[in-house]
């Protein structure tokens, strides 16, 4: 399938709205004809912005509950942070990538899809996280380079089971297809009991034992890559595995950014963490000047690289 005369990007949201009721093909066309890059074209670290949230429903970020509910707002601060010099890509759903790829802003830039946003946030079954978003194959289809899933672990929660098994066969599904497999683990529990929310260990102990569960996932680890947070004794936590291993930003808080950015240089310093997955810290950052905070982040992982 290849690109027409007639299947040029569009600049404004009626227009992509548009181009989904006339010409939904468009999104595969272009999708083919896109200008590619590659994790290996990068100069060996990568900064990725990420917008996979609000399919899991969540769309707060710090205390602003409804900052992403606006899908417009998310775009054009997507479209602004992919425009900075040195951001080498995306992470995201079908909805998202496909709204930016219309729009020309995935030209020549590196793509994760995000596998799995059953999830829901604050749902009963929300450790259980199912797979309802791309595939290997879909993956493969776009053009993309790999594939994000979220794999927590909870102990006391007979469905954790499911998700591992789950993400095993997503990494060898994707592993066929040569394509990356990042994999998000945590070691979750709900310490308010049943039906509480779910929260994340980020003690050095708890990120080492899940890098070990999710390393171990698949028929191969060729293809596996991790997507940790940056928590304390970095050097201990890193010396836990050999997969290539990015940076998550975490959920944005009251968080300096100074601190937030030397929390990650700390972890980028680790000779097996090549690079940041980075979204609503950046995308909404305190003062609403994302080119700036992004700028910043970018100009940082250079410095360390």
């Amino acid at each position: 399938m290849s690109a027409t005369a007639t299947d040029s990007f569009v600049s404004s949201y009626e227009e992509v709205t548009r181009v989904r009721i006339e010409d939904p093909g468009r999104f595969a066309r272009l999708a083919a004809a896109r200008t590619r890059r590659t994790v290996a074209d990068t100069d060996g670290t990568m900064m990725i912005i990420a917008a996979d949230h609000p399919a899991r429903g969540a769309l707060g970020v710090g205390a602003r509950g409804q900052a992403m509910a606006s899908r417009t707002e998310l775009l054009d601060r997507m479209r602004e942070a992919l425009a900075v010099p040195g951001v080498d890509g995306v992470l995201g759903t079908a909805d998202i990538l496909e709204d930016l790829l219309v729009m020309g802003a995935l030209e020549d830039k590196i793509v994760f899809a995000s596998m799995n946003r059953g999830g829901l946030q604050g749902g009963s079954w929300e450790i259980e996280d199912r797979f309802t978003a791309y595939d290997a194959a879909s993956i493969k289809q776009a053009g993309f380079d790999g594939g994000k899933m979220l794999t927590r672990i909870d102990l006391e929660d007979d469905r954790t089971s499911f998700i591992l098994e789950a993400s095993a066969q997503a990494v060898t599904d994707l592993a066929r297809h040569e394509l990356i497999a990042m994999v998000e683990p945590f070691m979750s529990s709900r310490p308010g009991g049943p039906g509480t929310k779910v929260v994340n260990d980020l003690s050095p102990e708890a990120v080492i034992q899940s890098i070990h569960i999710a390393q171990g996932l698949g028929a191969t680890s060729a293809y596996t890559w991790l997507k940790l947070p940056a928590v304390e004794d970095m050097e201990r936590v890193m010396d836990a595995t050999t997969m290539p291993t990015l940076i998550l930003g975490g959920d944005p808080a009251d968080d300096d950014p100074e601190t937030l950015r030397a929390s990650w240089g700390r972890a980028l310093a680790r000779p097996n963490v090549r690079g940041l997955v980075v979204g609503r810290t950046l995308l909404y950052p305190a003062g609403d000047d994302v080119a700036a905070a992004v700028s910043a982040s970018v100009d940082m992982l250079r410095s360390v690289s």
